[in-house]
């Protein structure tokens, strides 16, 4: 009777841990956020400013545009690339069952990736209206396109009699992900020494151009795609026991797939269009928390987007100061924080991977 009544306790004692973190996790995305606002290539410090709001004093011209025309459009942004990646990444664990899955499986990153060399490449051979209309967006616009576009073909390619097969999807988005290398090859190889160091750049992933005229373009998306997904949290854990079984539950099975491919495609291919390749939140984010709290999506998918914003802000803030006034990629610094991280969790869940 004790070891059921012990057995019994385990989802409640795991599910208030899980809510015991989201607030922690809340405090931590305040803090980074303040971090952020308080350091910079600038000497405008958070608490200076604050000090002359409650003296009642005027911000200087500097002052206002450090703060807001720059930090402030930069913060914003970190939060919703970092969010919309680890979110994006916890759906598709969810989805493919398999904790090695990441937003890339649906080709977002490969086509974004493509249309942004697209873009960078070819994009004076556009007509001089369209260069017109989209001004400074033209990469940001090819690049979401490009992975919006790559993930409607990858699902018609998988779906087949009005159900999606997610073995097909992952084999498809293999070829799709080596089809779109190849046409990217073969623009750099035809880029210049301009539009290489430009394709370098925005592959290696940046925080530097954030405005607002960006952050509005792409809120409503990722809220919109990054809302929706949170809401999958059931249907990701009864596609846990299979899909039978989920089926059997009474979970849609398909449309539980349809929604978190297109929030997937939506929120990643927002965060990329902005921000340029960024790697390792969404992989990493998902495995600290099930390590933490466990697997269940409900509180999953929400911890998700604040441990991946607040990660995301530390590694811009970690970008913008180590080699200041230089500012480093902030896709080098995921990376050289995210890979160690990823190896260790390989090494201590090695007998769970194997095959």
């Amino acid at each position: 009777m004790a070891a059921l009544t012990e057995i019994s306790s385990r989802p409640r004692d795991r599910h208030a841990r899980a809510r015991a973190l989201h607030w922690a996790l809340a405090g931590v995305l305040a803090l980074c956020c303040a971090v952020s606002l308080q350091i910079g290539a600038a000497e405008v410090t958070l608490t200076a400013l604050l000090g002359k709001w409650l003296a009642g004093e005027p911000l200087t011209m500097m002052e206002r545009v450090v703060l807001f025309d720059i930090r402030l459009p930069r913060l914003a942004m970190g939060v919703m690339v970092g969010g919309a990646l680890a979110v994006s990444g916890a759906a598709m664990q969810g989805l493919f069952r398999n904790p090695l899955a990441d937003p890339g499986i649906v080709g977002v990153g490969a086509g974004a990736g493509l249309g942004a060399i697209l873009a960078i490449v070819l994009g004076t051979l556009l007509p001089v209206w369209v260069t017109d209309i989209a001004g400074n967006h033209l990469v940001p616009l090819a690049a979401f396109f490009g992975g919006w576009g790559s993930t409607l073909l990858l699902y018609r390619v998988s779906t087949r009699g009005g159900r999606t097969s997610v073995a097909t999807m992952l084999l498809a988005g293999i070829a799709l992900g080596a089809l779109a290398g190849a046409l990217s090859g073969i623009l750099v190889y035809m880029a210049d020494d301009q539009q290489l160091r430009d394709l370098t750049f925005w592959g290696l992933g940046s925080l530097a151009g954030a405005s607002w005229a960006k952050v509005l373009a792409a809120a409503p998306l990722v809220v919109l795609s990054v809302g929706a997904a949170l809401v999958l949290g059931r249907g990701l854990n009864g596609l846990a026991l299979g899909e039978a079984t989920a089926a059997h539950i009474g979970i849609d099975v398909q449309r539980t797939k349809l929604v978190a491919i297109l929030a997937v495609a939506g929120a990643t291919g927002a965060a990329v269009a902005v921000s340029g390749g960024i790697g390792f939140i969404g992989i990493v984010v998902p495995h600290l928390l099930r390590l933490a709290s466990g697997p269940d999506h409900r509180m999953l998918l929400p911890n998700a987007a604040l441990l991946g914003a607040s990660l995301l802000i530390l590694a811009d803030v970690i970008a913008r100061v180590i080699i200041a006034p230089a500012e480093l990629p902030i896709g080098i610094v995921t990376a050289v924080l995210g890979a160690p991280v990823f190896l260790w969790i390989l090494l201590r869940r090695r007998g769970l991977v194997d095959l």
